[in-house]
């Protein structure tokens, strides 16, 4: 049998279309392809905006900046010298955006002005930083993306 010109764009057209169909398919159902790349009180934050902004600015005007560094045990972040220990709560939230599964929360446990988040925690790849705490009354937030 003999195909003419017609007939192979028509299966090739067909079998592009097949694949296309596939893909999306499999795209949608897929678990390993879904990704979450916005919270779940995506609109309650978007409300409470404006007091980041105000614990961004007083974060900005402490002496330093938060610092961080990527070591064998894990990412340690060194906080400024004002950082009063002992009367400041607050927490460090590591932030997957390819994977909601891997978000968690760890309480601010300031050691000699350093904090370790250990390796056993984190998976290679991007991730959104933010501390936020609150010391003597006055609310502080930094927030940094980073590549582990």
């Amino acid at each position: 049998m003999k195909i003419n010109w017609g007939t192979g764009i028509v299966i090739g057209m067909t079998l592009f279309i097949g694949f296309i169909m596939y893909m999306v398919i499999t795209m949608m159902t897929d678990k390993n392809y879904d990704h979450d790349l916005v919270t779940e009180a995506y609109y309650a934050k978007d409300l409470a905006y404006q007091q980041e902004i105000d614990a961004e600015k007083n974060a900005n005007a402490l002496s330093s900046k938060i610092t961080f560094e990527k070591t064998p045990e894990g990412i340690w972040f060194s906080f400024p010298k004002e950082i009063n220990q002992k009367s400041i709560e607050g927490s460090l939230q590591m932030y997957r955006p390819s994977n909601e599964k891997l978000d968690f929360q760890l309480p601010l446990k300031i050691e000699g002005g350093k904090m370790l988040v250990p390796k056993d925690l984190l998976v290679g790849g991007h991730w959104k930083v933010t501390i936020d705490w609150n010391m003597d009354g006055e609310y502080y937030m930094f927030k940094e993306a980073i590549v582990y």
